[in-house]
């Protein structure tokens, strides 16, 4: 885990109770879907857990705790997919379940319900629909998510009360975007549209991706990558996620204000902080909802930053962020 100085008195660096290990480079999760409205599927990854990992076999009897039960929620635009790098490796010793948030994925793309309710409601039934709120009491559920989806995890994490034991809010969900940006949802979305030819191949496409870090570019990656666009007949992509599911989680996003939510989530949270901007609003962010916290008598957030890491952490170190979430779940179990 990094260590360094971080100004305005924030942790910069917590212990590790667990390394992270090896990824499983076998597995392969099953897809799910839950019905939630009555019209709308939400579409999950299941990785599975310990008992089902190559090498690995889950503790048993009377007295062996249950294996941490991780909710895993990706980004703007992402998938499931993105989870991948992590998962592999948390998979042999919790049981683990990435989804596509609403618009996103194999999910449905409604017109409505990209308000905090209705998304936080959407992870509520993944994890009741996996299983993964029936896990044994002593292991309670962890939330993880990564920029938009830290906010939905945080809003889920609410709704869950005491049943979500941990939040990781990996570079996201401690900022008000609207302060921070000094922006309007419609300008933040201008700001998100790919240059023409980027999108003009698949083979553009991907060696744009792959250019971000050739270092940690694989099939996994590849595959994230190719979830999040749709290839036309002509070869020239589109988005995946349809205009009005992005517009819509913006405006959710904007509308995020971290100094209500975070004071009323009970669980214990971490923050991953990636490389921040040249001005370090992401950082003093960070600094004034850790204030909050104080001033509302919660606990503090425990802080690492990544400074030599861009926003995808799944991808640049996943090691980290799967060792950041087994040491939540290592301080619950004690």
């Amino acid at each position: 885990m990094t260590h360094a100085t971080e100004p305005d008195g924030i942790e910069a660096s917590f212990p590790l109770v667990a390394a992270a290990p090896e990824p499983d480079r076998d597995a392969s999760p099953e897809g799910f879907v839950v019905e939630v409205e009555q019209t709308t599927r939400i579409h999950f990854l299941d990785w599975g857990g310990p008992s089902d990992a190559a090498g690995h076999t889950a503790p048993s009897g009377p007295e062996a705790p249950g294996p941490p039960a991780v909710l895993l929620l990706h980004g703007l635009g992402q998938t499931a997919w993105a989870w991948t790098p992590v998962a592999r490796r948390l998979r042999r010793v919790a049981r683990v379940v990435a989804m596509d948030l609403r618009g996103h994925g194999l999910s449905d793309s409604p017109t409505d319900g990209y308000d905090p309710e209705t998304l936080a409601a959407d992870v509520v039934a993944v994890a009741d629909g996996s299983g993964l709120r029936a896990l044994d009491a002593t292991m309670p559920l962890i939330l993880a998510g990564h920029g938009f989806g830290a906010i939905v995890a945080a809003w889920a994490a609410d709704v869950l009360g005491t049943d979500a034991a941990g939040l990781v809010l990996v570079d996201g969900g401690w900022e008000d975007l609207a302060a921070t940006t000094d922006m309007e949802p419609d300008e933040f979305l201008r700001g998100l549209e790919e240059p023409p030819e980027v999108l003009r191949t698949m083979e553009a496409f991907l060696a744009d991706r792959r250019d971000f870090d050739p270092a940690t570019w694989d099939v996994d990656q590849e595959r994230a990558a190719r979830a999040t666009v749709v290839e036309a007949y002509s070869k020239r992509l589109t988005p995946a996620t349809r205009p009005h599911a992005v517009a819509g989680s913006v405006e959710a996003m904007f509308a995020y204000d971290p100094f209500v939510a975070l004071p009323s989530v009970e669980a214990a949270i971490v923050a991953l902080q990636a490389v921040d901007d040249e001005e370090r609003t992401h950082g003093r962010a960070l600094a004034e909802a850790q204030r909050v916290l104080t001033a509302a008598g919660r606990r503090p957030m425990r802080v690492a930053r990544f400074p030599d890491a861009g926003h995808n952490l799944m991808r640049y170190r996943p090691q980290d962020v799967t060792a950041a979430i087994l040491t939540v779940a290592g301080t619950l179990r004690e």
